[in-house]
């Protein structure tokens, strides 16, 4: 495939560090484009992340309200977070489902991933499912305020339907969400060490 994407492809000649924060580190790039000019690229690097679908017994799942600042709004969302570096995937979402919500669970199932910006972040999102949940404490982060709810995968849908959810990693977790549900995609469930 990466010959046959040739024509496409830009080459990297210089880079610029913009920013280096405690959560984004901005980029500057010039690159060659195939018909050989030139252009500037600027993008965030970022360690990736993960997103739990967690499924109760009663087929509802958990959400979140969260106030997301850059889009000054509460936006209602799976439970997600960024991987701390050497951290792995399942790991994190096991972290952050106890952390966000006070959920652990018994079953996990990788489904895929997404790339939620891919024409400026180097971001990926790992997507997880979760049941057998039990609940317990929450242990949020600093300055993290946060709702938790659960609701059916249909009023899901719905909101999704009417932009009450416009979340874009919620979005994809709910085409995946259908698509399982409908036995139109399959999972490949495992328990959990001690579930």
């Amino acid at each position: 495939m990466a010959t046959a994407d040739s024509h496409l492809r830009e080459e990297k000649l210089s880079s610029e560090e913009l920013l280096h924060g405690h959560f984004l580190h901005a980029f500057r790039d010039t690159v060659r484009l195939p018909d050989g000019k030139q252009a500037t690229r600027e993008y965030v690097r970022h360690p990736g992340a993960v997103m739990v679908i967690a499924q109760l017994e009663d087929g509802q799942v958990v959400l979140e309200r969260q106030y997301r600042y850059p889009v000054q709004s509460v936006m209602v969302e799976f439970p997600a977070g960024k991987i701390d570096a050497g951290e792995k995937p399942l790991d994190c979402a096991r972290r952050e489902l106890q952390e966000e919500t006070g959920y652990s669970a018994g079953s996990w199932a990788r489904a895929g991933m997404l790339h939620p910006g891919i024409s400026y972040s180097t971001e990926f999102i790992d997507i997880w499912f979760a049941r057998d949940l039990k609940p317990g404490p929450r242990k949020l982060d600093a300055g993290e305020f946060l709702d938790v709810f659960t609701a059916s995968p249909t009023q899901l849908q719905q909101w999704c339907q009417d932009g009450s959810v416009t979340d874009g990693k919620t979005l994809t977790g709910v085409l995946w969400l259908q698509n399982v549900l409908s036995g139109a995609w399959t999972l490949d469930w495992q328990r959990s060490p001690g579930g």
